[in-house]
């Protein structure tokens, strides 16, 4: 399976562009991917971006899709979904993520053919930055694009998914829907150094 790098935000909170921001010698970004990399399920890494950041991230040396759209997580998925097929969508900011963790969610996928294989809290809260997607689930995203309802929640729930329950799992599972939001986030980055 494909792994979807969601790259289009404006990192409005961390004052700059954080996925280029270095952490122990090599951009933020970078450490997601090469985690999601580590999966064994996981056969490639594409970057989904906005056009404006197209350039940027091509310096990189990764497969660059751009998202159109530009309306937020859900035109990242679309887009990948559009372009990809199936994929596995995470987000650039995410440099804890687990190996064995997306191996366990893309192997449900598989297993069980839902349109999205989502982690859910038990507190409801879904984790739709961590998730497999089916191509089909692009008809129900694309229905409520056009409705103007851009949250990707809401699509995901309509598209009766496959629920994780993430208090079932491993705990050290967890650290991996960890994100960088604000430059003392990346302090709790393990083995953070700033160079």
């Amino acid at each position: 399976m494909i792994a979807a790098v969601l790259a289009g935000g404006k990192a409005r909170r961390f004052g700059e562009e954080k996925l280029f921001y270095k952490v122990s010698g090599k951009p933020l970004i970078l450490h997601s991917i090469e985690r999601v990399l580590q999966a064994e399920k996981i056969e490639e890494a594409v970057i989904v971006t906005s056009k404006d950041k197209q350039e940027t991230f091509e310096k990189l040396g990764f497969r660059i899709i751009t998202d159109e759209l530009e309306i937020g997580p859900a035109g990242g998925v679309y887009t990948a979904l559009h372009e990809l097929g199936d994929a596995f969508v995470i987000a650039g900011d995410m440099p804890s993520v687990k190996p064995e963790f997306v191996d366990y969610i893309v192997e449900k996928f598989h297993e069980l053919k839902p349109y999205v294989c989502v982690p859910k809290w038990e507190n409801g809260y879904l984790e739709p930055l961590h998730a497999a997607y089916s191509k089909s689930f692009l008809e129900i995203l694309k229905e409520q694009i056009t409705k103007g309802r851009y949250m990707l929640n809401e699509a995901i729930k309509l598209s009766k998914p496959w629920y994780i329950k993430i208090e079932t799992l491993p705990e050290e599972w967890q650290e991996s829907f960890f994100n960088v939001n604000s430059k003392s986030d990346l302090k709790k980055i393990k083995g953070f150094s700033r160079v």
